[in-house]
């Protein structure tokens, strides 16, 4: 070794030692990031992250040395910066300084942070081919020096590779199996809820409530979350509470345990019941912090697998990886977390956002629910289902068969429930039609106002109200004469209107359409979902009559129009605590599905005395969370050392929660000065302009819109539903003669079916949705007899990948499983056509085909009655008997059984007169007498609690039917 190599000995080997050590590290990171390009998997994990610190922490101390080198080596030799070792040194310091100055950059550390995508990846791979460079220019350099080994060259690449494969060798440690702990049941300890853990045993309760770890980088999706019903889940929402103490109680009631109660924990009780906690009957639900928790942060970013569309909470959660001292307190261990995260968020965001976080089926898992024979020791039993509602849609591109469709549909949920608001977190990003960056909201704005009322937070409240207002449209669309639904129709009112003769009682025609759910509306809990119509009558500015108002307690008249689900129990009972054990069969269902409508009926009587007058009728969707009832219930429940809730009274409870508006029509009738003849008052109309506007929306939809209400009333207004349609197609519109079509099917007039389908071909191509037109002709071809034409279009619908338009507008009919059904039906009709020997082939190459179109049907929907009918038979016709046993079984285990309902629904109607008459097919609701208008005590003494914020609901004053 010559006098200078032995000089700077002491320097050039620390310096030497560390490239080469983090030029070994280097090849593993590089390795696994090259891996996971290439095959798509995720390989990054515990010890990757404590490679990259390595990495990270080496790479600093290495810019430090190198400095030290540049001044200390390079600067006392600049004279020979014109000979070739020198050349070859400056260039060796050149590629060195971008080495050490790209590192800095991606690391985010100092005053200069990148966060371009296309920068980031620009210093990357400079990153990564500088250390080559570097090698490959200091051979050079120790070669113009004469003082080169190609040995110890050698034995340098064959220790940074040893150095490489140490690190792969403790890839595969995960500390996260060394400390976890598992039920005594095993796996069985999550039943009946479907949810499971990745390692089969608990999660710690911290990893899953170290919230405050993700508000660092990420305040303003903390603070939506904070005030969002997902953050008040479980016990720490009264209602719940309530609900689930009840179950808990049934449980240990039946078999000693809270067992069944953990069908609600996978998706409400998330921290104590993957710690372990949820099982202990004595668990302080109220005080022990874990049942405050909520739907967590890790709680849904911790899924790491789907398992189905079942719902249940069909999921694999674990324990996720996280970056080195994550849950340290020490403040300079959590900065060096913070900062690896900084350097390289790719491992982070993969952990915590997976592409399925971003689809629908991520939200069915929760919002898809069934009610297993392990709670309530009967059957399965469907329970809500915005999942299947918004597949089943318009609005999701893939139902054939919906009335309306978007100019784009909606991918997911979130595109609705998840708005883009500005902010600058880490990880916002830019959005169409926003300015500056933003984060998708994780307040989730929808339709719980009762639980940020009872909070407090009027100002949460407003912002799920803002999310409400519209959705629903309501329309005084027509009068009949008369007091029955098949009368003269006057229609639409607005802009003219017709002079009512005094005397005379008229039939109001009310629509309520679904304007912009993807689902059902209302969905959730629709047992105890509080939406009504009040329809108010007005004479000389005077209330005179009206129909759904409130009592002194808040509660509404029980004889309105609500929309929402009348949920019984098996002996007739309402639900009217949130008791899942207890659901059985629905009295009526008034959900109106996407892009449909509702027509609701009132008989409005003008007494004589009103000759001359005016008539006002106003008439409003109003919504209000919870009805009395329940909250009733939950106050009942309270404990005397839990926080008093909003509406106790010494007099009783008083339902203040907030009533929110969703829509509202008006129009004001003149009444004649005289009482006509009977034969004039219903053959000779007299019109005049409305006072108000008409509504702002085209005459076509609104009888369209009261024709699909008609319509959906099964075939009680058949009639009434053809003549709406007919003015549809009177006016220019293609929807009248497709909706006729499907009128007429209904009816069994099949011709006439076929002769307004083939109307449709007078309208321009681009006007008329072609799918609509060619699922409704298969249903006519196959109920005529002609099969295969029904099979072959049906074929062609369902099965060709999208192209077109239909890409465009984002449309796939393939997932419309009902659809699927006709079609493997109608191939299983086809198949029995086939019945001699020779022809024995052909008809079970149908049916094969037949099983495959139900077992499609069976991925999209596994629980699907028809499906799991038709396969028990396709798969005995095949002799597979082994599996026609196990559809046969299926089909048992999900079919609703019809018999015990009927038992259910004849004591219903004979308890609840008002019920019996809603679940008619066609009702017409009578107004009442206004009510005097007075505040009683218990009104008066509900809304001076002891809150210090206004009242959310304090427009409204609920004695004497008043309403906001």
């Amino acid at each position: 070794m010559g006098r200078p190599a032995r000089r700077f000995a002491g320097f050039f080997i620390p310096f030497g030692v560390l490239f080469l050590l983090l030029c070994g590290n280097a090849l593993y990171l590089a390795g696994i990031s090259w891996t996971e390009y290439a095959t798509g998997w995720s390989l990054q994990n515990y010890s990757y992250q404590y490679s990259f610190l390595f990495h990270l922490l080496g790479g600093f101390l290495f810019v430090g040395l190198f400095v030290i080198f540049a001044v200390t080596h390079v600067v006392p030799r600049w004279r020979w910066r014109g000979k070739q070792v020198g050349l070859w040194g400056l260039a060796l310091l050149g590629v060195l300084t971008v080495l050490c100055l790209t590192g800095v950059l991606l690391s985010r550390i100092g005053p200069v942070v990148v966060k371009a995508p296309l920068l980031r990846s620009v210093l990357y791979w400079a990153h990564l081919v500088t250390p080559l460079l570097a090698v490959g220019i200091y051979v050079g350099h120790r070669w113009a020096g004469g003082d080169f080994s190609w040995g110890k060259l050698l034995r340098g690449g064959l220790v940074a590779f040893a150095i490489g494969g140490m690190f792969f060798g403790f890839h595969w440690f995960d500390p996260r199996f060394l400390r976890t702990r598992r039920p005594q049941e095993g796996t069985r300890y999550f039943e009946p809820s479907l949810a499971r853990t990745a390692s089969g045993g608990f999660i710690p309760a911290g990893v899953l409530m170290d919230d405050h770890y993700c508000k660092d980088c990420h305040p303003d999706v903390h603070k939506q979350w904070a005030e969002s019903a997902h953050r008040f889940s479980s016990f720490n929402n009264p209602v719940y509470l309530a609900s689930v103490r009840e179950t808990r109680q049934f449980s240990l009631s039946r078999e000693g345990t809270v067992r069944r109660a953990r069908w609600c924990a996978g998706c409400h009780d998330p921290v104590p019941f993957f710690s372990g906690a949820f099982d202990d009957p004595n668990f302080d639900d109220v005080h022990d912090p874990l049942g405050q928790a909520g739907l967590t942060c890790t709680s849904c970013h911790g899924i790491v697998e789907i398992n189905s569309v079942r719902g249940n909470a069909d999921y694999v959660i674990e324990e996720p990886l996280h970056y080195p001292f994550a849950f340290s307190t020490n403040p300079v261990l959590r900065w060096i977390n913070h900062q690896l995260i900084l350097a390289k968020p790719e491992f982070h965001k993969r952990t915590f956002l997976k592409p399925f976080h971003r689809t629908a089926e991520f939200c069915s898992v929760c919002h898809k629910v069934h009610i297993p024979e392990a709670l309530n020791d009967y059957k399965f039993l469907r329970g809500q289902n915005h999942y299947d509602s918004f597949l089943l849609s318009g609005v999701s591109g893939h139902s054939l068969r919906s009335f309306y469709y978007p100019p784009v549909a909606k991918e997911n949920c979130a595109e609705c429930h998840m708005p883009p608001v500005a902010s600058q977190d880490f990880g916002a990003k830019a959005y169409a039609g926003l300015p500056g960056l933003a984060v998708k909201s994780h307040l989730f704005p929808a339709a719980n106002t009762a639980l940020p009322y009872l909070r407090g937070r009027d100002d949460v409240v407003a912002e799920h109200q803002a999310f409400l207002k519209d959705v629903l449209r309501i329309d005084l669309f027509g009068l009949r004469w008369g007091t029955t639904v098949d009368g003269p129709l006057a229609a639409p009112l607005r802009p003219r209107v017709p002079v009512l003769a005094p005397g005379q009682p008229y039939v109001l025609e009310v629509v309520v359409r679904n304007l912009k759910t993807g689902h059902a509306f209302t969905q959730g809990t629709t047992d105890s979902n509080e939406v009504w119509i009040n329809l108010r009558v007005e004479v000389d500015g005077k209330l005179v009559a009206e129909s759904g108002s409130l009592d002194a307690k808040g509660e509404v008249d029980r004889d309105s129009y609500f929309l929402n689900v009348f949920m019984l129990d098996r002996n007739g009972n309402r639900i009217a605590r949130r008791n899942p054990q207890d659901i059985f069969v629905p009295l009526y269902d008034h959900q109106i599905p996407p892009g449909a409508a509702a027509v609701v009926h009132y008989l409005v009587d003008v007494p004589r005395e009103w000759a001359g007058k005016e008539i006002r009728l106003e008439a409003r969707v109003l919504y209000r969370k919870f009805d009395w009832e329940l909250m009733h219930f939950v106050v009942s429940q309270r404990k005397p050392d839990e926080p008093p809730i909003r509406g106790e009274t010494p007099q009783g409870y008083i339902n203040t929660l907030p009533i929110t508006e969703i829509c509202r029509d008006a129009v004001t009738l003149p009444v004649a000065e005289q009482v006509p003849a009977a034969q004039d008052a219903k053959n000779s109309v007299a019109w005049r302009d409305s006072r108000e506007p008409a509504p702002a929306v085209a005459t076509w939809e609104r009888w369209n819109d009261y024709g699909i209400g008609l319509l959906l009333k099964g075939k009680s207004q058949l009639r009434q539903a053809r003549e709406a349609f007919e003015e549809v197609e009177k006016l220019g519109v293609v929807h009248g003669p497709i909706n006729l079509a499907r009128a007429y099917q209904v009816e069994g007039e099949l011709d006439a079916a076929t002769a307004a389908l083939q109307r449709t071909a007078r309208w321009p191509a681009d006007e008329v949705p072609w799918w609509t037109v060619n699922w409704l002709s298969a249903v006519i071809n196959r109920q005529q007899g002609h099969i295969k034409e029904a099979a072959d279009t049906l074929r062609q619908l369902l099965q060709q990948e999208p192209q077109g338009e239909l890409v465009r507008r984002r449309f796939d009919f393939r997932f419309d499983y009902e659809v699927n059904n006709l079609f493997g039906e109608t191939l299983f009709d086809l198949a029995r056509r086939y019945r001699s020997p020779a022809q024995r082939p052909q008809r079970d190459e149908l049916l094969r085909e037949a099983v495959n179109v139900f077992e499609r049907t069976l991925t999209l929907d596994p629980e699907n009655v028809t499906a799991h009918y038709n396969l028990a038979l396709l798969y005995q016709m095949l002799g597979e008997n082994e599996l026609a046993k196990a559809h046969r079984e299926a089909h048992r285990r999900y079919k609703p059984d019809d018999n015990a309902r009927d038992y259910a629904v004849a004591a219903a109607r004979a308890r609840y007169p008002w019920a019996d008459r809603a679940a008619e097919a066609v009702a017409v609701y009578r107004l009442k007498p206004a009510l005097e208008r007075k505040t009683s005590t218990a009104v008066a003494a509900a809304r001076n609690d002891s809150s210090r914020m206004e009242h959310a609901g304090e427009k409204q004053s609920v004695a004497g039917g008043n309403l906001p």
